[in-house]
């Protein structure tokens, strides 16, 4: 036993996430991987940079102008650390020759881990990456909405009334996603990650420059060490709380490292390439983060918006054209967690009821000039509910930083710390109690204790909206 968990490496391993086609006479192995750095740190940005770059100004206002910034780069820091350990879990049980290559996280569980710890860093993997659907839906349509507050401002004037809901941008994000969730695989989404990480760099930098004119423009520096002020203890307590939340939402990729991984050719090795790739795109992103949210709290101090782009009005043209890069990133960013989820629950599907035609047929669609569709029913009917689930609950819910904040803690530690130490712990073979073994198990408590409270105070925050 390590670290509370059983080891049974004779495990069968579970149906896991699968970056190939659900087709179930294609294997792994007939694909062939074209990945290199540049198309894994795309698929990192892409994943990354969205929702997450846009709270933390929120979040540097609750945490003051020193333990803000100081926070963004303690969880980087942890980030890296994380993603360096998991890349080595790739291939079992040596990092480099194998054999056995694990396809993603919870293949990695299943090899590692008994039967139970495997469904359960499953279940906390899809939940995960569907809860980001979420979100994405929520970001999305609050930056539609914004284009058209803008427009409505930049017409009739400061006095104009321009309210309106985000429902209808909502559901406009929703059929967006249904048409872009019929790409088969996440083979063929590196043109998306490309696209999207390339917006995500237009519209950080466009928030970078909005928040520095803002601070030259007012002619000094707003905020202060100890950030936004409140009515209690108590509620600068629960703010704080969910400013980790958020915080920690900022850095959510390694529930999808391993598939991002099992993109990259080889050679090199995929453990090199990939911790490469993490390397810069953690660092690229934390100097967004860092820019971005510390200008932006410049800028509006105590009034620092939630949504940081919902503090801007003019130019215009030049918040629009933000705005609309988000919905384009996050376009590409719903796809790059929501394409495992397809993967599974078709493959299941497929191994299931292999003498099914609804399931395993597929209909070759001829379209003009584009080459042939493949149009599989049970992937059309699937797929479209997922996305109208996910875009019926942002509807419901549609609180951002909240949301974010309990998507961010309830993520943190199980996935990003928790079962990426457990499985180094065994593959390397690391003793209970020897030195190595009491830092990195004493690494994961200080990270479920940061979790832990993230998610207490983004729970108080959305029960606290929803009352209001």
């Amino acid at each position: 036993m390590v670290g509370g968990i059983e080891h049974y490496p004779e495990t069968p391993l579970l149906p896991a996430t699968f970056s190939g086609s659900s087709d179930s006479n294609v294997v792994y192995s007939d694909i062939e991987k074209k990945g290199t750095i540049w198309t894994a740190a795309a698929h990192i940005i892409a994943g990354v940079i969205g929702a997450g770059v846009l709270s933390l100004s929120w979040s540097i206002a609750q945490l003051g102008s020193i333990a803000g910034p100081l926070a963004i780069l303690l969880f980087a820091v942890v980030m890296l650390f994380a993603t360096t350990i998991l890349c080595d879990c790739y291939k079992s049980p040596d990092s480099v020759l194998g054999p056995t290559t694990n396809h993603s996280l919870l293949e990695a569980a299943g090899f590692y881990f008994s039967k139970k710890w495997t469904w359960l860093c499953g279940l906390l993997q899809y939940v995960s990456f569907y809860g980001t659907g979420i979100a994405y839906v929520i970001t999305s349509a609050t930056s539609m909405r914004e284009i058209q507050i803008s427009n409505c401002y930049h017409k009739g004037g400061e006095n104009a009334v321009c309210q309106t809901g985000t429902n209808n941008f909502m559901l406009i994000f929703g059929i967006i996603q249904i048409v872009t969730s019929q790409i088969p695989n996440f083979h063929n989404m590196a043109w998306l990650s490309v696209v999207a990480a390339l917006m995500s760099f237009c519209y950080s930098f466009i928030g970078l420059g909005l928040g520095f004119s803002k601070v030259i423009e007012n002619r000094g520096i707003k905020g202060s060490i100890v950030g936004v002020p409140t009515r209690s203890a108590a509620q600068k307590i629960w703010l704080v709380f969910q400013a980790l939340g958020d915080i920690a939402f900022a850095y959510p990729y390694s529930i999808i490292l391993l598939e991002i991984q099992d993109t990259l050719k080889s050679p090199p090795p995929e453990n090199q390439t990939m911790k490469k790739a993490s390397i810069s795109a953690i660092v690229i992103t934390t100097f967004f983060y860092l820019c971005c949210s510390c200008f932006g709290y410049a800028a509006f101090g105590n009034d620092t918006p939630g949504n940081l782009l919902t503090g801007f009005y003019e130019p215009f043209w030049l918040v629009d054209f933000a705005n609309a890069c988000i919905v384009l990133h996050l376009v590409g960013g719903y796809q790059v967690y929501s394409q495992p989820v397809f993967a599974f629950v078709e493959k299941w599907a497929t191994q299931k009821y292999p003498e099914s035609r609804f399931i395993n047929k597929f209909y070759a669609i001829k379209l003009p000039v584009l080459p042939a569709l493949q149009l599989n029913l049970f992937r059309l009917c699937f797929r479209t509910l997922y996305v109208i689930s996910t875009t019926a609950i942002a509807m419901a819910f549609p609180y951002f930083n909240q949301v974010l904040g309990i998507l961010g803690a309830l993520n943190f530690w199980p996935m990003t710390i928790y079962f990426p130490v457990e499985m180094y712990i065994v593959q390397r073979k690391i003793g209970a109690w020897t030195r190595k073994w009491i830092l990195l198990e004493g690494f994961s408590m200080v990270c479920l204790i940061v979790s832990l409270l993230g998610l207490i105070g983004s729970i108080e925050g959305i029960v606290s909206a929803k009352l209001a």
